[in-house]
């Protein structure tokens, strides 16, 4: 049975959403407030957690942020009652993995929730598969820690730019589509024709290339992205 937390101040709302899982055969544990959110996710493990933006003491992105430096397996759905882009890419950046606007349907966050635990699960399996220490040219990622380094020099990346580089490392010079790229990171139910792929690649190249002279992140335009690592 999969454990399930809810991290939402509301207590209509996360009674609402407990009764919807729990009637998916979920075990589902609520929490009201973000610090004690946190103690609760340093001593238990769950395989999914709902997490509302506003919350007293600590708020989501700061919670999320957090928890990332611990666990980055576990998924995480944002809840909130923004709709703005740089709402989002906050969520993403502090290692969201799926952000659903309030109001919304049950159904929908029920869909949202079991889409993240089908993820989860296929996550750990390709991770079982890819070397602990893949060496790219002059670039060497650990995926153990998930730490990034060129040329000797530690890169700090975020989940999310982290994720972007692995996949395009891992296809090995082959085109990435966008949609797929978009699919694969953050979900189906995130719009692909914004424009978040391309402000998280010029992340991504501020970070690894540009400080090395380095070009190795490529754009063919109306297609997608690929790795060049010469």
């Amino acid at each position: 049975m999969k454990r399930i937390l809810i991290i939402e101040d509301d207590p209509a709302l996360n009674k609402n959403i407990k009764e919807a899982l729990s009637a998916e055969q979920m075990e589902v544990e609520t929490v009201f407030d973000g610090l004690l959110a946190e103690k609760v996710l340093k001593k238990s493990d769950f395989d999914c957690v709902i997490l509302d933006i506003n919350l007293p003491h600590k708020n989501g992105y700061e919670l999320c942020k957090d928890f990332r430096k611990h666990n980055t397996i576990t998924p995480i759905l944002i809840l909130t009652a923004f709709d703005e882009l740089e709402d989002k890419v906050q969520g993403y950046d502090c290692g969201a993995d799926d952000y659903l606007t309030k109001p919304f349907y049950m159904k929908e966050l029920i869909l949202r929730v079991t889409s993240l635990l089908k993820r989860s699960t296929s996550n750990v399996s390709v991770k079982d598969s890819i070397s602990a220490t893949l060496v790219v040219g002059d670039i060497v990622i650990h995926t153990n820690n998930k730490k990034v380094s060129r040329q000797g020099t530690e890169i700090t990346l975020t989940p999310r730019e982290y994720q972007i580089l692995l996949r395009l490392v891992l296809s090995k010079g082959e085109l990435v589509p966008k949609k797929e790229l978009i699919k694969e990171i953050w979900g189906t139910a995130f719009d692909a024709n914004t424009n978040t792929i391309e402000v998280y690649i010029n992340f991504l190249r501020k970070k690894l290339d540009k400080p090395f002279g380095k070009d190795s992140i490529k754009t063919k335009i109306g297609f997608g992205y690929y790795f060049d690592e010469k």
